[in-house]
């Protein structure tokens, strides 16, 4: 099958190019165990661009991507945010980015591997049409079966069904971690069982918690606290002014603090979070790619006794000093990704969400006749939107609603 789309490549000057592809369908598994399966043909309808587009761009620059391509191809189709059509059934669906012979695709052994449709592995969502494992084309709620017609703002809402995935599993992660890390402490303080404790240790995991950083990432997952956890004390850190559309939406809806660091050393920095916060944080997420992260939250000693760094930037390096690390009893957490429950969770939560307000438009005709250029200087440029996405298909859009 033949399609237009957008496709990354090795080449120093233009690695990320538009033109006609020629769509592969091998067999695919969702999970070990699960058979596997060709792939059912599905017509994109909605794709927002990801960071990670980004940095394979600059991959493909360095001629880094030979890894990431699909078996026996020489070029990857981008793109793994969005909505499809899904003509076999007549319905709307959101792509399960990742899969493979893995019992748990968030955190796969050595000797089971996975795929990402878009990332690595298997060709995405910048196309025409492709084919997907059918078990992977996810419903959206029942109350939209049946339309034919996307409403513009559900299609802005659902664009981040992948990060909002990724903030699921991490509370999830960090709920797990802080009752396992604390839990005895707790018993011993309060002279209680270990079931008390635990949900004691869950709920102070998240007393006072920083996120550093205010990507989508950082969004979500302070979203994911703040719903899970209403008593928590919420700081996001980062450098977009108190007046920027993120720092504002955060504060009314995710009712949280912000300090703005742009200007700061990273010195200044601590003493404001550690004054915002009204003591160390029990939790530190770093998501804003710099190696100021690690610096702030141990050599500036924002992280308290006992707490949890969650790194989720991908780029920079975590430095500490052993000796007060471990008195400290610090945790370091790493781990991206998703289920397909975690990705379920998020359909539904996003359907229901004013995050539509956080997106922007690029014309589709303007990002494919330069599709470099819109990264560099519209897409990931300073002062760049929260999220932009581009309407693929306007046959199946509704702009209207």
């Amino acid at each position: 099958m033949k399609a237009n789309g957008t496709y990354f490549v090795n080449d120093e000057k233009k690695p990320l190019r538009y033109g006609e592809i020629n769509i592969i369908d091998p067999p695919r598994r969702k999970l070990r165990g699960e058979p596997l399966k060709r792939g059912k043909e599905a017509v994109p309808v909605f794709c927002g661009f990801c960071g990670t587009d980004f940095e394979l761009m600059k991959m493909g620059s360095r001629n880094e991507l030979g890894a990431k391509f699909p078996e026996g191809e020489k070029r990857l189709i981008n793109g793994h945010e969005g909505v499809v059509w899904y003509p076999e059934e007549n319905r709307f669906a959101i792509v399960l980015i990742r899969g493979g012979d893995s019992f748990d695709p968030t955190r796969y052994t050595e000797d089971e591997s996975y795929f990402e449709y878009g990332c690595d592995g298997a060709d995405g969502l910048f196309c025409d049409k492709n084919y997907f494992n059918p078990d992977m084309l996810l419903r959206l709620p029942e109350k939209y079966d049946g339309i034919t017609k996307l409403p513009l703002s559900l299609a802005k809402r659902l664009v981040f069904c992948d990060p909002y995935a990724c903030a699921v599993f991490q509370h999830e992660r960090m709920t797990d971690i802080g009752s396992a890390q604390n839990f005895r402490v707790v018993a011993a303080r309060e002279k209680c069982g270990e079931e008390k404790a635990r949900k004691i240790a869950e709920e102070e995991t998240f007393a006072r918690t920083c996120i550093f950083g205010l990507g989508t990432t950082g969004l979500f997952i302070g979203d994911q606290i703040r719903r899970n956890r209403p008593n928590a004390k919420l700081l996001f850190v980062a450098r977009s002014g108190e007046d920027s559309e993120k720092a504002v939406f955060v504060k009314e809806n995710l009712k949280a603090d912000y300090l703005c660091s742009a200007g700061l050393g990273t010195k200044e920095t601590a003493e404001k979070i550690l004054k915002r916060l009204g003591g160390t944080a029990t939790v530190f997420v770093g998501t804003s790619a710099s190696e100021a992260e690690s610096k702030i939250a141990f050599d500036e000693g924002v992280l308290g006794c006992n707490g949890i760094y969650n790194s989720f930037s991908l780029g920079p390096k975590v430095s500490f000093d052993t000796m007060p690390f471990g008195f400290k009893n610090h945790v370091i957490l790493a781990s991206i990704n998703f289920t397909e429950a975690h990705m379920k969770t998020a359909i539904s939560i996003l359907c229901e969400s004013r995050f539509d307000e956080l997106v922007r438009l690029i014309d589709k005709d303007e990002f494919i006749s330069d599709p470099m250029g819109a990264y560099v200087n519209k897409i990931y440029c300073k002062g760049a939107p929260l999220k932009t996405a581009v309407i693929w298909n306007e046959d199946y859009i509704d702009r209207e609603k």
